[in-house]
């Protein structure tokens, strides 16, 4: 006999099995069995009522005998088998065959194909609704609460069902959302249960119905181990101290992603661009007293690797020589995906591309320090040159300005650019044409030529204007806020100008010729190049000119500049400016008027027209003078896209070449912005403090970008 938990015996010896209900009888169930039982069908006989079977597999089957069931059976073996009808019932009569199915089918013409109504076909009815509550129970406790509000189905519904029926299969739902919740946070054994429940109303009859979810977290699973499987890096724990997860740390999925994307992040920041960071495995262990989680990462770092090479792929809008102008990496340093970024963000500055992509290739060369040297692919593929530009603005004093501008920003490669701008205003009218060579020779150097034509017509002066001017400069742009900008260049200034000779006591015209060396450096440690929120700036310019106009008169114009912006909520910042300006080595009367400095208006002293602070001649029209201050303050408010700056300005323009404290015009107002992509733009009104005969007692700047 088998023992309890073995196998059967097996062999030819061993004891027949007995078979079950159903299974297929043997040959040996023909013999007879211990208790004397005689088979139903001896085995001859059943063989003997066999039809004869043809070799010919594909032969059809011959007609079964209509006595089959009989035939080769003697009378004294075979015993027919009927049914025994049930005690007191009735056999019932045979199914009569329903008229309508020998009917020919409608024709198709004549079908009515008027679909049965549905449930979605009423939901636009006046159909009976049911108002419920949500109540989430056992989430606030893990600050899940919020996140599983804006998830929730239930809420979703806000508060109305077609049918208790939607009602809970809403609450299902949300059993399950507040189940991956939970784990997320590392609570593994988390249970959740929605329960429908109608309270009694204060009058007996049925009241609201709630829909309660109530969350159990259960027990809290830790880190027990932090495997890696990875190939050996330099240094040897790169991979590991850029995985922030430590044992003893809750398996949260946000901390344990935020970590892989780390090393996503960092290693191609040290030499390893082919990384690639593998599905993790996390072993629960619920049989212990504290439960755990034991995690493994596989990472495959591929070769540690050396910059080589650009090479270009697609339809090139720079050749091999001007793409090696714009990387900050020299080849043979360690990869840095930041400098490849870089790289592309720099092309894409440029305006000429539709779409560049820069990736690293493999090239199997060896590099430094047993590393392997990666190409960079420059897929480029070309955009429009051409585009126009417009800008309109208004202010007090200076009135409309309207000005179009039209680049081609390659039309002498490469990067050679071509630009026309035309102004049109009430106060004055120019054209110009600029040539600029962008990234000339080396990256963010930018090279311009400048010939222009300008009518201004303002109460300081009128005056006709023609410039050529050549210049250098390292300039910031919104893709690039550089902290040190600079430039240089030459100007030669040829202009016809109203001024007023005090000595005769009338206006005259007179001509100038000035050449004049501009020279500029700034300081930026600001947030924004348009919309800065924190920072400083500093700029200083100076310009060192010869005045011709009755002799050759040298002399120095100098500017500062400071300005701050300080954060005092993410709503608010306080923003301040001051300014100071002096001209040295000329008499005002022999300076052209355009070259003096004036004070009021948008980009000044608010609430005063434009160029009226300073001396006056004697008929009320500002003549302007050799030095500057001027002083703002704003309190910058916003609110999503819009914003409020209540500010005060103060300042004016002296005869002589240092500024002084006294004197000061002041001018208050309040201003609107509107954010866009490209800028705030800007509506301010202000009105003089100290207001003088002649000045309005309201002004009113537009234009693009904060006053500072």
């Amino acid at each position: 006999m088998n023992k309890p938990g073995t196998a059967p015996a097996q062999g030819p010896d061993a004891p027949k099995p007995t078979p079950t209900l159903g299974a297929t009888v043997s040959a040996q169930a023909a013999e007879v069995d211990p208790k004397g039982n005689q088979p139903i069908v001896p085995e001859s006989e059943f063989d003997a009522a066999m039809p004869a079977l043809s070799g010919d597999i594909n032969a059809p089957l011959e007609p079964m005998p209509k006595d089959a069931a009989t035939q080769g059976a003697t009378p004294s073996t075979v015993t027919p088998v009927t049914a025994t009808p049930v005690l007191g019932e009735a056999l019932p009569p045979p199914a009569t065959e329903n008229p309508q199915l020998a009917q020919p089918l409608v024709p198709l013409s004549a079908f009515n194909t008027q679909p049965l109504e549905t449930a979605a076909a009423t939901k636009d009815r006046d159909l009976p609704e049911i108002r419920y509550e949500t109540v989430v129970k056992g989430l606030d406790e893990l600050k899940l609460a919020d996140e599983f509000k804006g998830l929730s189905a239930l809420r979703e519904g806000k508060g109305k069902a077609a049918n208790a029926t939607q009602v809970a299969a809403r609450g299902r739902e949300d059993e399950a959302l507040a189940v991956r919740l939970m784990k997320s946070l590392g609570y593994y054994d988390a249970t959740a249960v929605s329960t429908i429940a109608q309270e009694k109303g204060a009058d007996g009859q049925p009241g609201r119905l709630v829909a309660t979810v109530t969350a159990s977290p259960g027990r809290l699973y830790r880190l027990s181990s932090v495997t890696i499987d990875a190939q050996p890096t330099v240094p040897a724990d790169l991979v590991r101290r850029n995985l922030p997860l430590k044992v003893g740390d809750p398996i949260e999925a946000a901390r344990i992603q935020g970590a892989e994307a780390n090393v996503s992040l960092q290693l191609p920041r040290n030499g390893y661009p082919f990384v690639k960071v593998g599905e993790r495995d996390i072993l629960l262990d619920d049989q212990s007293p504290t439960p755990t989680g034991a995690y493994t990462l596989p990472v495959d770092t591929g070769p540690r690797s050396t910059f080589g090479k650009l090479v270009s792929a697609g339809d090139p809008v720079f050749g091999l020589d001007h793409l090696n102008v714009f990387p900050r990496f020299k080849e043979g340093q360690l990869y840095d995906v930041q400098k490849t970024d870089d790289l592309r963000d720099a092309l894409v500055a440029t305006g000429l591309f539709s779409g560049v992509a820069v990736q690293p290739q493999r090239t199997g060369r060896p590099g430094p320090d047993g590393t392997e040297q990666v190409d960079l692919l420059v897929t480029q593929t070309k955009g429009p040159p051409r585009s126009l530009a417009g800008e309109v603005g208004y202010s007090t004093g200076q009135g409309f300005t309207a000005q179009g501008s039209w680049t081609h920003r390659n039309l002498f490669p490469p990067e050679g650019a071509l630009i026309g701008t035309v102004i049109a205003g009430t106060q004055q009218q120019g054209l110009s044409g600029t040539f600029r060579r962008s990234n000339a020779g080396k990256r963010d150097r930018t090279f311009t030529a400048i010939a222009s034509a300008l009518h201004q017509n303002y109460d300081a002066f009128d005056a006709f204007t023609g410039t050529l001017s050549a210049r250098w400069s390292y300039d910031s742009t919104p893709i690039w806020q550089k902290k040190f900008t600079y430039f240089y260049g030459g100007e030669l200034v040829g202009s016809n100008e109203r001024v007023y000779d005090f000595g005769r006591g009338d206006y005259r015209r007179r001509n100038f010729g000035i050449a004049a060396i501009p020279l500029q450096a700034m300081f930026d440690t600001s947030n924004d190049l348009l919309n800065p929120t924190k920072g400083y700036r500093l700029k200083l310019n100076l310009s060192p000119e010869t005045a011709v106009s009755g002799g050759v008169r040298p002399y120095a114009r100098t500017m500062v500049e400071v300005t701050g912006y300080y954060p005092v909520t993410q709503s608010i910042v306080i923003a301040g400016r001051a300014r100071g300006g002096s001209i040295q080595g000329i008499d005002r009367d022999d300076l052209a008027p355009s070259r003096r400095y004036y004070g009021g208006g948008g980009g000044s002293v608010r609430g005063y027209g434009y160029q009226r602070l300073g001396p006056f001649d004697p008929n009320g029209n500002p003549v302007g003078g050799r030095s500057l201050n001027e002083f703002s303050i704003e309190a910058r408010y916003r609110f999503g896209n819009f914003g409020i700056v209540p500010f005060v300005d103060a300042g004016n323009s002296y005869e002589s070449s240092f500024p002084t404290a006294s004197n000061l015009k002041f001018g208050a107002g309040i201003g609107g912005r509107l954010y866009t992509n490209f800028g705030p733009l800007r509506i301010d009104v202000a009105t003089p403090l100290n207001k003088r005969p002649g000045d309005s007692r309201v002004a009113l700047y537009i234009s693009i970008g904060q006053a500072f």
